[in-house]
Parts: structure tokens; C-alpha cells; sequence
């Protein structure tokens, strides 16, 4: 099938390469534009641009789709089929229009649950015990089309969403070749829009662990924040990341250090029950265990974390 694939982060990659693996013609790839990242803010391409170059696939990343120039160029690439995976920009109704097959998307949800930009990260902050990816046959609104293929797996118990994340778009790429094979078969199902939630886009401000939340709550961002932006506290005025934790038994004032020696490790009160760090960062400083953590840094039992 003649294809032109929209995908920008890792999560698209997959998907890509799967599509090059069953023998589609990708004619064309489109993603966001470079953008400057790391301290240095040196310019990167996309991971999917990486993969694209590498096949010698052309590349196009326009600032929008929304400009008739760019239309008319999808338009003279003449896809049977567009597939997007995470590409970051709505398409308007005159590019849904062009491809005979219509658009397909593949995203990180059980939809409607987690519609929007973040759903595999919020489906663990929420402390759903199942996530999945779904493909659909796109529509004007926010992941709003009709469903065509579902996969459902279990959320580990000790699982991050980068590790989630990972499966997923392992998943999500299986999903979408048997999609496409299966394409004159499926019969389309709507969403039930009473049953949506939306899954905005995660910033640094979201991090601050509130101590007063239980213990569960507070597990399930540590693990959603994971790897970014990471969940955040400060312990003596400085700020203290937190990558790896889990509920254990225990009371006191919400954000008191309960424990605090190398052999029993670094045990936090919540609202409801308590939290041992497992492994904690402060800004500036080395990643590390909690217990060595504990070995450089002088945590005073009773003292309170967040103030």
C-alpha cells in the first residue's frame, strides 16, 4: 500500500519500521521540525526523521498542515493511505480528504479513555490497571474517530511509564500492520464520548508531590513521571528528585521522614500510609540508590520533606 507516515517521537518509530518490514511503499515521512534540546540546545532531529533518512525516505516537516502549498504537495505524493503515530499537529478536513483509504492513527489508549498528547503517562498516574493502544480512522476533533483494532495488556505493578511507553509502541506498531491487512474487514465502532478523558500534555509544575495524597497516589506519579519530568519534593531547601518508590506501612505528618539510615533506606508519611524512596537525585547532583544516598547526605529523622 502506498503510504505517507506523520510520527514525530520514539513512540513512531516502531510503527515505522514496521511498515517498511510488511512491505509498504512509504513515500513520504512527515514529523515536527528540529528542535534545540539539552543544556546545550543543540539541534535534533526526531527520532522518526532519524529512521526515515536512514531508509532514504524523503522527509517533510512543515510548521502546519493548514498552508494549500503543503496540501498540494500530500496531494501530488497520492498515499492510499495516511497513518499517523504521534505526531503532535491536527490535521485539517482537506488533508483527511486526500487519501482514498483515509487517515489512520495509532494511539497510546484504550480510547476514549486518555484522549490528548499524554495518554500512556496518565493512564499510571491515574492507577488504571490496563492500558492499550487503539487504531482509528481519523476525524476532525481530539482522537475523536471511530475505532478499528484495540490491544489491551495489563499496567505492571511496579511499572514506569517509560517502560509502558516502550511496550506500547511495540504494540502499537503489531496493531497497526494487521490493521491495514485487515482493513476491508473491520467494521468501525464509535467512541462513546461519556467515557473520554483527556490526557494533557505533562510539565515540570505537575512534579511537586503533594505529601498530603496517599501513598498510592504519590507511587503512581512517581511512576508516571518516569523518565520526565520526574516526580519532584525538596529536602532542606534543596530540590530532590524522586525516580523510584513504593508504598509501605507507616503514619506520621504528611512529608515526615519516618526512616532515615542506609539498612531500612529512606521512608517517607503520606496522607494515607508512607512511601520508601528507592532511588532519589538531588538536582545537580548524582542519580542514585537511597541508600547511598543516605551514606553522603545527613537526613534527620522527623524532619519534613516538601517544606
Amino acid at each position: 500500500m502506498r503510504i505517507v507516515f506523520m510520527g514525530t517521537p520514539d513512540f513512531a518509530v516502531p510503527s515505522l519500521q514496521a511498515l517498511l518490514d510488511a512491505g509498504h511503499e512509504v513515500c513520504a515521512v512527515y514529523t515536527q521540525p528540529d528542535k534545540p534540546q539539552g543544556r546545550k540546545q543543540i539541534l535534533t532531529a526526531p527520532p522518526a526523521k532519524i529512521l526515515a533518512q536512514q531508509q532514504g525516505i524523503p522527509v517533510y516537516q512543515p510548521q502546519t498542515l493548514k498552508d494549500e502549498a503543503e496540501q498540494e504537495r500530500l496531494r501530488a505524493l497520492a498515499p492510499e493511505v495516511i497513518i499517523v503515530v504521534a505526531y503532535g499537529k491536527l490535521l485539517p478536513k482537506a488533508v483527511l480528504d486526500i487519501p482514498p483509504r483515509g487517515c489512520i492513527n495509532v494511539h497510546g489508549s484504550l480510547l476514549p479513555r486518555w484522549r490528548g498528547a499524554a495518554p500512556i503517562q496518565w493512564a499510571v498516574i491515574a492507577g488504571d490497571e490496563k492500558a492499550g493502544v487503539t487504531t482509528m480512522q481519523m476525524a476532525e476533533g481530539l482522537d475523536t474517530g471511530d475505532m478499528l483494532l484495540t490491544y489491551e495488556t495489563a499496567v505492571g505493578a511496579r511499572e514506569t511509564a517509560g517502560e509502558l511507553f516502550d511496550r506500547l509502541a511495540q504494540a502499537g506498531a503489531k496493531l497497526l500492520v494487521e490493521t491495514l491487512e485487515k482493513l476491508d474487514q473491520i467494521t468501525p465502532r464509535p467512541q462513546d464520548d461519556s467515557q473520554s478523558c483527556y490526557a494533557h500534555m505533562l510539565d515540570k509544575a505537575m512534579a511537586v508531590i503533594d505529601w498530603t495524597k496517599s501513598a498510592r497516589e504519590i507511587d503512581c506519579l512517581v511512576r508516571g513521571l518516569n523518565p520526565w519530568p520526574v516526580a519532584l519534593t525538596t529536602l532542606a531547601g534543596a530540590r530532590l528528585k524522586i525516580y523510584a518508590a513504593e508504598p509501605v506501612s507507616g503514619a506520621g505528618k504528611p512529608g515526615e521522614v519516618l526512616e532515615s539510615e542506609p539498612k531500612k533506606g529512606l521512608v517517607v508519611a503520606c496522607g494515607n500510609g508512607a512511601l520508601a524512596l528507592h532511588e532519589v537525585q538531588l538536582v545537580g547532583g548524582k542519580r542514585m540508590q537511597s541508600a547511598d544516598f543516605l551514606r553522603g547526605h545527613a537526613v534527620s529523622k522527623g524532619s519534613i520533606l516538601g517544606e
